[in-house]
């Protein structure tokens, strides 16, 4: 029987997903807390290990990085290096830590999907608020400041005007924040979430923002449709899944009036589906353990 590990941040609905689909396939599947993993170098006669409690994770077939919970820099760190461990020992993680670690970036993704390419906004990225004010006046004066570590749309802001964005600009420097300007975006009211993997797109919806917001996050009540793929957007959302070596991705992608084109706004690594699944019908959770069983049958790459 195939073993699937999943490393979370707790439980919640998609591991009750998960563990529905494992059940459905046969998978012995668990759900682990991430920020229990430890490790055991260069012990003579038990060798060397990453284990959560006594359970060593190479034990299974595979693992699936859900959720990462808050942490240190030391804890961060010590997660990715676990987890690089795991992938060299041929054990297929899904996400490997490099695409997770660059995917929660979001100036080192976009500059990955420029270098290959790819549609993105216009963008600045820096640490002065006195040149952000500048940034900002080159951008057209209607930015959105996003917080370089962020998802869900949580910690974006929209500005429009010059004083409004001096004092967030400075506030920002203050904190020790780097500061991340994006040209906003004329589109039609909607954006595309495209849920690639394995090369492939497997799902993708249409979603609109809540009244009163200009964001279409579902987690800030925007509603998701099924809709149909164009081949172009399905070319843009593998290839930056891609450029981030993302195995799973949630692509967001928008269409951009001005220059009559889409756009990549985000590259997801460790992406939800419960707004997918709900509207398209697609078994996201079958689909991932399918994909990570199959891998663990190829053996090291």
């Amino acid at each position: 029987m195939t073993s699937i590990i999943a490393l979370s941040s707790g439980t919640g609905w998609h591991i009750e997903d998960l563990t529905r689909a494992a059940a459905k396939a046969g998978v012995a599947f668990r759900a682990l807390p991430f920020d229990q993993i430890s490790a055991l170098v260069g012990e003579s006669n038990r060798g060397s290990r990453v284990q959560v409690g006594s359970l060593d994770l190479s034990t299974a077939d595979g693992v699936l990085v859900r959720m990462m919970p808050p942490g240190s820099l030391e804890q961060v760190v010590f997660r990715m290096d676990a987890l690089d461990r795991l992938g060299a020992s041929g054990m297929p993680v899904m996400n490997s830590p490099w695409s997770v670690e660059v995917s929660v970036d979001k100036y080192r993704t976009l500059a990955l999907l420029a270098r290959a390419g790819l549609p993105t906004p216009a963008t600045w990225a820096g640490q002065s608020a006195s040149e952000a004010l500048n940034a900002f006046e080159s951008l057209g004066r209607d930015v959105v400041v996003k917080p370089l570590f962020g998802a869900e749309g949580r910690g974006i802001v929209r500005v429009s005007d010059r004083e409004t964005g001096w004092r967030i600009f400075c506030s920002l420097e203050r904190l020790g924040s780097v500061l991340y300007l994006q040209r906003v975006i004329r589109h039609p009211g909607h954006d595309f979430r495209v849920f690639v993997l394995g090369g492939e797109v497997l799902g993708v919806m249409r979603r609109h923002s809540a009244a009163g917001e200009w964001r279409s996050n579902i987690a800030l009540g925007g509603r998701a449709e099924a809709c149909p793929l164009e081949p172009e957007a399905a070319r843009l959302a593998i290839a930056a899944a891609q450029a981030v070596g993302a195995e799973m991705a949630g692509v967001d992608l928008i269409p951009d009036l001005d220059q009559g084109r889409l756009v990549v706004i985000e590259v997801n690594a460790v992406p939800g589906w419960r707004a997918l699944s709900r509207v398209t019908g697609v078994d996201v959770a079958g689909a991932l353990l399918d994909r990570l069983a199959r891998l663990s049958r190829r053996g090291p790459q």
